[in-house]
């Protein structure tokens, strides 16, 4: 049996073999605050052992999918490397663990989906976003590399070009323009959200699972072995950019309400 109880930031409503996961931390966004990024850590590996589950909803309360990192923590993380040495650990069990899980992982973007928010939205199987979500990867933005896995799944969705050309600038998409280009499913308006993906998830769910859950499994091969080639890598020039005056420079900019002055340090 997987003890939900011992969550505390993410919620689970289960209906039949559906279980609805909701990132449940709206006074921040969702944010990725340490607690909440160790739950998330874990949470795929529990979803994977219910068996009593085949479809997994993915939400977030409030206004926001995620806001993703804790802009207000990284200055304890920049203090303190051995917290970002936990980070990286628990990132990388963030994105092996939603690509382990044989349940059909569908994303409902509530709303903006930012940073490590965005790269677990977009390792969903099936994306639907309310059409007034945005949808990016701003590690640049604040000095950082983006290390949590945008770099393994946004060229697979998009291609090269415009995968490089979002993860180097950290703008953010508009659903509408992310679901002309493929990076994800559906852009819908946000009173026809929760029909469509309760639509979607009763379509799965009355399907052949066996089938369904193998399918997916060899779709993923390939994302996993990308994703086992990459992710050290990644982590690694994302704590390595932790060090660097940039990084610090945005932290202090964040709490001095300004922009950054970057200069390449």
């Amino acid at each position: 049996m997987v003890n939900y109880s011992a969550y505390k930031y993410i919620k689970f409503d289960k209906a039949g073999r559906t279980m609805t996961v909701t990132f449940n931390k709206p006074d921040v966004l969702n944010a990725m605050t340490a607690a909440m990024h160790e739950e998330t850590s874990r949470v795929f590996y529990d979803l994977g052992m219910d068996h009593s589950i085949d479809v997994v909803i993915l939400t977030g309360a409030g206004k926001a999918f995620s806001a993703g990192g804790d802009i207000a923590g990284m200055q304890e993380m920049y203090d303190k490397p051995e917290m970002f040495e936990l980070s990286i650990m628990e990132a990388k069990k963030v994105v092996f663990g939603i690509l382990d899980c044989e349940k059909v992982l569908i994303c409902k973007m509530n709303g903006d989906a930012v940073g490590l928010g965005a790269t677990i939205g977009l390792f969903c199987d099936v994306i639907f976003a309310a059409d007034h979500a945005r949808i990016g990867d701003p590690h640049v933005r604040v000095g950082l590399a983006a290390g949590d896995g945008g770099a393994v799944i946004w060229p697979q969705l998009i291609g090269y070009a415009r995968a490089k050309e979002y993860l180097l600038t950290g703008d953010l998409i508009n659903a509408k323009d992310a679901a002309a280009m493929g990076l994800i499913n559906y852009a819908v308006p946000a009173a026809e959200l929760d029909e469509k993906v309760d639509a979607f998830a009763k379509k799965i769910g009355s399907g052949a699972m066996k089938s369904i859950k193998w399918t997916k499994t060899a779709i993923n091969i390939g994302l996993k072995q990308l994703a086992h080639s990459m992710m050290d890598t990644c982590m690694a020039y994302e704590a390595l950019s932790n060090r660097t005056g940039d990084h610090l420079e945005a932290i202090k900019a964040f709490s001095e309400k300004r922009k950054p002055v970057f200069t390449g340090a």
